[in-house]
């Protein structure tokens, strides 16, 4: 028998497996895994140590290195089940951080105190003096990378614990956005008139749209009877060039956003020149083509649109303002103006209200102070007379 499971507890089993056999005494050698799940889970995990035996890409569980299996996680795990964009920033976090740091490690070795020394070097940045680190955010999504893989050892049985469980990553402040006022925003709008992204700018703002939803939109998406637009994917742009649409990552993200009257106008602006451009060379626009893009039709490059705008706030005076704080704006902007926390996170794609809630708490107190106000509205003229005689 090549291999066998042994039941250990509720949903907790053990897989055995001989590997190979001792020259000297002639005993068999096994590999023990412990694995969560299912009997059929482990069966399929048996089944797949047994393949790796037979085509000799098996590796001992004790003789494989953090450097060997993030490779591994990255090929098999990373590759198929997270969007391009965060494949490609798990891969660059792995081949240029974690393996030089601590890639020479035995999996079954790592420790709670190898991960804490290095998340304090790349703090240190290697000096002294503690300049020229990474910062703290960074290496924070160093600590989420390797928690996750290290998760997918646990459940594969390559090793007993996650010693990322036992460490603490450093804390980081978050980025506070910035709201632009009601004149800010004028000002912005008409800044924008000499850019070439004048409508796409005029739609993140009365839209809420995310950049990477804005460049994914396609004129089929665009609505003008109904005036609304369909949320369904989003763009990419990987470091080797590579365009990539992807649809919304939850089902909260695919959502139908209704357009003002003056956000449809912009856009229908928007597509006369888009028209005039395309008969100039040749061609007739069509629904599956890009709302923004180039003059030939190909995606904007998404870091072009960025430093577009903030060369505009730069000149505006209002340094520091993100293109994403267009999509805070509008939603600071609907919560003064009294419409629903539902409302907001539907047009925003939150997953959540919690969410929406949290993020814009900052709006909350000025809503406290509407709320009591409109109550006294309501009550107005009801004394304390009155209402000791009604309580009689």
């Amino acid at each position: 028998m090549r291999g066998h499971i042994i039941k250990r507890a509720k949903d907790s089993w053990s897989i055995v497996i001989d590997i190979a056999k001792d020259p000297a005494t002639g005993k068999r050698k096994q590999q023990w895994y412990s694995i969560k799940g299912t009997k059929k889970e482990a069966a399929k995990k048996l089944a797949e140590l047994l393949h790796q035996l037979d085509t000799g890409t098996f590796i001992r569980p004790d003789k494989i290195t953090l450097a060997e299996f993030l490779e591994k996680w990255l090929k098999d795990s990373v590759s198929m089940n997270v969007a391009p964009r965060t494949a490609e920033g798990y891969e660059h976090i792995v081949r240029q951080h974690l393996i030089p740091g601590l890639g020479g490690i035995l999996l079954t070795q790592l420790k709670p105190e190898n991960l804490q020394r290095y998340y304090a070097e790349k703090l240190a940045g290697g000096r002294r003096d503690g300049k020229g680190g990474l910062s703290a955010r960074t290496v924070r999504h160093h600590h989420v990378t390797l928690h996750t893989a290290l998760g997918v050892a646990v459940k594969m049985g390559l090793t007993g614990r996650n010693p990322a469980d036992a460490v603490t990553p450093p804390r980081y402040q978050q980025h506070e956005f910035q709201v632009l006022t009601e004149a800010d925003m004028f000002k912005v709008l008409e800044q924008a008139k000499s850019t070439p992204y004048y409508a796409l700018y005029f739609l993140a703002l009365f839209t809420g749209m995310r950049r990477s939803e804005i460049l994914g939109l396609r004129w089929g998406d665009v609505d003008f009877i109904f005036t609304q637009i369909s949320v369904v994917r989003s763009l990419h742009h990987l470091r080797n060039g590579q365009f990539i649409f992807r649809q919304t990552k939850t089902a909260k993200s695919r959502r139908l956003i209704a357009l003002s009257p003056a956000a449809a106008l912009a856009l229908n602006e928007h597509r006369k020149k888009q028209e005039i451009i395309c008969k100039h060379i040749g061609k007739k626009l069509s629904d599956d083509d890009l709302v923004f893009s180039q003059d030939e039709g190909g995606p904007l490059l998404p870091d072009s649109v960025t430093r577009a705008w903030v060369r505009m706030m730069d000149k505006l005076g209002l340094k520091g303002v993100r293109l994403h704080d267009l999509r805070h704006s509008h939603a600071s902007q609907l919560l003064k103006q009294g419409i629903h926390p539902k409302i907001v996170q539907e047009r925003l794609g939150h997953s959540s209200i919690a969410v929406t809630l949290d993020t814009y708490s900052h709006v909350a107190p000025g809503l406290q102070k509407a709320a009591a106000a409109r109550f006294d509205e309501v009550m107005e003229g009801w004394s304390e007379t009155e209402a000791n005689e009604k309580i009689r």
